[in-house]
């Protein structure tokens, strides 16, 4: 059988479909895609940091284990076993930054849009099943990502409690916003990024 590998950063169970980028392209043996892409991590986080990020992500993890965590409670159970893995006992000169010349890119024409109360400062690797969201477009409901692509996208809660969403790649930028857990979804901008096919 088949030893279970686990990404080095994050610590989700690694396959083919989430393995991140090295580099050249090929694919990393260490890292998922949402913690590492084209050779640099996604974000530069402090231990403390992944961990507070990650415990959003409590549900998915309590579906898997049988287990039902608060996001408090897990994200001190990541932050046991964070040093574990490899990024975090990297020495701070080796640690290959998240420096992806597209992610600024990408702020500065979503801040660009102007939308009142949306502002990014960071952005992270998120996959199309978890941001492709239905919208209702002439009164028929459609997908406008794609379930098995990765994004560099946020959420960004408004004063009203309603969030903003915001999803991006080398074609399309989408911004949307919705309510608790992605209940009525409305799309605000999707549109072809200037200049790229």
């Amino acid at each position: 059988m088949k030893e279970m590998k686990f990404c080095q950063s994050c610590g989700m169970p690694l396959n083919d479909e989430v393995l991140g980028t090295n580099v050249d392209g090929s694919k990393s043996d260490e890292y998922c895609v949402y913690c590492f892409k084209d050779g640099a991590f996604t974000g530069d986080f402090t231990m403390e940091q992944m961990a507070e990020y990650c415990s959003m992500f409590v549900e998915e993890y309590n579906k898997h284990t049988g287990k039902n965590l608060t996001a408090c409670e897990y994200k001190q159970e990541l932050l046991k076993y964070y040093p574990t893995l490899k990024r975090w006992n990297l020495p701070a000169d080796a640690i290959p930054h998240a420096n992806h010349p597209m992610k600024k890119i990408f702020i500065e024409e979503i801040n660009a849009l102007g939308i009142a109360e949306l502002h990014v400062d960071n952005l992270y690797v998120l996959h199309g099943a978890f941001v492709n969201q239905a919208y209702n477009v002439n009164g028929n409901e459609v997908k406008l990502l794609d379930d098995g692509a990765t994004y560099w996208g946020t959420q960004v809660q408004k004063t009203d409690g309603r969030c903003y969403g915001v999803a991006c790649d080398e074609r399309y930028l989408l911004v949307s916003e919705y309510g608790k857990d992605g209940a009525d979804a409305e799309l605000v901008v999707f549109k072809r990024r200037q200049g790229r096919m």
